[in-house]
């Protein structure tokens, strides 16, 4: 399984648009094979910070998913705003535990 963690950060001008952008591709996102898991949070701290949080089967699920539409269209929807990825992190893991 792969795990990314991602943060990114938009304009308070721009942050009503991302989100609609954003709506749209956690839905299609989730839908994908090999989608095990896909969200974007708001941090509460900062509401201009965005983080990413994504699980996927495997690296072929991972590539699929940067190569379909609604990928391409998130990438359009964002480009004229002032959105911008501070770091993005990808992790093998196994299936995990529960904590407790």
């Amino acid at each position: 399984m792969l795990i990314v963690l991602a943060k990114a950060q938009v304009s308070a001008d721009g942050l009503a648009a991302a989100k609609a952008a954003i709506a749209d591709m956690v839905v299609a996102s989730n839908a994908e094979d090999g989608c095990i898991a896909y969200a974007f949070t708001q941090d509460l701290g900062d509401p201009t910070i965005i983080h990413i949080v994504e699980k996927w089967q495997d690296e072929a699920a991972l590539a699929a998913h940067f190569a379909t539409p609604h990928m391409a269209a998130f990438g359009a929807a964002i480009a004229g705003l002032d959105f911008k990825v501070m770091e993005a992190v990808k992790y093998h893991a196994d299936d995990g535990a529960p904590v407790m």
